[in-house]
């Protein structure tokens, strides 16, 4: 029998890290393609679009989808009979792929990982540990699926304990609506029923690791009531209109997926995650022949797509003010050059802290007239002016929003939609909030022309940058007028 050394294992977990960073599944891609040739919102296919453009440029430059590259989750199963050459534990050979991959110098990934989550909250500098669930079974193998699962979905999986009698489908309907966008549709919805409580978020996440393949299901027709409701979920789900982005269409979802489990007689507890525009995941066994292969697709699975540039307005963010703002109306997609700053939720807090306790801000560090970027980037490598740099989530920010606003601050740059309180200070304040596309962090990148640290360089990728930006590809999600098209544009495909 092979032996199955630590080098086997750790070298696989890095090279499955590195590949899951810059190549989307195949059968993911092919879902994408899919929903772009039949979506019917100009706005929607446009974001599906850059998106599909994105894991191109990411496929030939070997760099990440998406800027937030993760938190890692390992399945694996342990043979009984295999035989493994460690000398500490799995988990701790597993890490350390893990902090490999992470701080690999050709693609430098992002570190997301903090310890002491409810106390200092410090980043563990390589992005472990992993969550890591292991299984065994009879065999002389070792099986792992490793992914990589961004914050903004992960923030917004459901649970909930139903009574045996209720409306599973009403349900998981239900809190798909109020998930938002936040979750960069379109993606995956991956289901857990049954189990106890912790076994129904396994079961979901470990749903979204299988192939998409709604329409190869859909033309052969469901054989159990699994798949059964599967078809009608993907229908009523796609029905909502929330479509890519938020911005209203018919693609909503590429597939849902469904894992079950026996559960107490008195309880239906049912799970459900949302997988996002960077899905990223790969299944690898080990035998004690080597390492893993990972095998490059063709390019030939990406379609050639060209955005339309035709009538977009192209703005000079340097020389606008305020009252410049009411000429934009929610929906309009522009191209916009000059220079802005970055800051999330942490340089967000430290910046009120800072004006609250008289103490002011740093030096060279003045909101007034500046658009703010919502965005955590990658480490630069080579030649790059900076990494993959797509916005995250800007409902997170929402809590700041009245003090940074009275900062005089122009808007705000981010993903998905705001929260109904902001959406009135915009109006209030003649502001205006902008929308780039999460999941095409590499194609925003090249739209960067310069970059440097402003404030709080001790905060990594939360620090405070200004980004000199030319082109730089936006949609009005909010206007001046307070009228938003995360509101507006699901209403209007829903009703279609």
């Amino acid at each position: 029998m092979s032996t199955i050394t630590e080098e086997h294992i750790i070298q696989s977990v890095q090279d499955a890290l590195q590949y899951i960073s810059y190549y989307h599944p195949a059968d993911f891609v092919k879902g994408m393609v899919t929903a772009y040739e039949n979506e019917p919102s100009p706005a929607a296919k446009n974001a599906i679009g850059q998106i599909l453009i994105n894991s191109k440029m990411c496929a030939i430059g070997k760099r990440p989808i998406c800027q937030d590259t993760g938190m890692v989750t390992m399945f694996v199963k342990l043979g009984l009979n295999a035989k493994l050459e460690l000398k500490r534990p799995l988990q701790d050979v597993l890490n350390e792929g893990v902090a490999k991959a992470y701080t690999h110098p050709d693609n430098t990934l992002r570190y997301s990982v903090l310890a002491d989550p409810a106390g200092k909250r410090a980043n563990t500098k390589d992005n472990t540990p992993a969550v890591i669930h292991i299984e065994t079974d009879l065999s002389d193998t070792l099986e792992i699926t490793v992914a990589a699962k961004g914050g903004g979905s992960e923030n917004k999986a459901k649970f909930g304990v139903l009574n045996p009698s209720d409306d599973l489908e009403a349900w998981v309907v239900k809190q798909v609506e109020g998930m938002g966008a936040g979750w960069c549709p379109p993606g995956i919805i991956g289901i857990g029923i049954g189990g106890s409580p912790e076994k129904a978020m396994i079961l979901a996440k470990e749903a979204l690791m299988e192939p998409v393949d709604i329409y190869e299901l859909k033309a052969r027709g469901a054989q159990n009531h699994l798949e059964e409701k599967r078809l009608s979920l993907f229908e009523k789900i796609n029905n909502l209109g929330i479509g890519a982005q938020g911005l209203g269409g018919m693609n909503t979802i590429l597939d849902v997926k469904i894992k079950d489990y026996p559960t107490h007689a008195a309880s239906l507890p049912v799970a459900i995650i949302p997988n996002c525009a960077a899905t990223r995941h790969i299944h690898f066994t080990l035998d004690g022949s080597g390492v893993a292969e990972f095998v490059p697709p063709s390019l030939d699975l990406w379609p050639d797509i060209k955005l339309p540039t035709d009538g977009l307005k192209k703005v000079n963010i340097n020389e606008l003010t305020k009252a410049d703002l009411a000429q934009f109306k929610s929906g309009d997609t522009l191209l916009i050059s000059g220079k802005i700053l970055t800051a999330r939720d942490a340089a967000h807090k430290k910046i009120i802290d800072l004006m609250k306790s008289g103490e002011g801000l740093p030096e060279g560090l003045d909101l007034k007239n500046r658009m703010i970027y919502y965005v955590g980037p990658v480490d630069p490598v080579r030649d790059e002016v900076v990494g993959p740099a797509g916005p995250t989530t800007s409902t997170r920010m929402d809590k700041f929003s009245k003090d940074i606003l009275e900062t005089g601050i122009l808007g705000m740059i981010g993903k998905a939609e705001r929260g109904q309180a902001t959406v009135d200070l915009i109006k209030e304040y003649g502001s205006i909030y902008l929308i780039a596309t999460g999941g095409a962090a590499y194609l925003i990148a090249k739209s960067i022309k310069g970059a440097r640290t402003v404030a709080f360089p001790e905060m990594g990728m939360e620090a405070v940058y200004e980004f000199e930006i030319e082109d730089m590809p936006v949609t009005v999600g909010v206007d001046s007028q307070g009228n938003s098209i995360h509101q507006s544009g699901p209403r209007l495909w829903k009703k279609a």
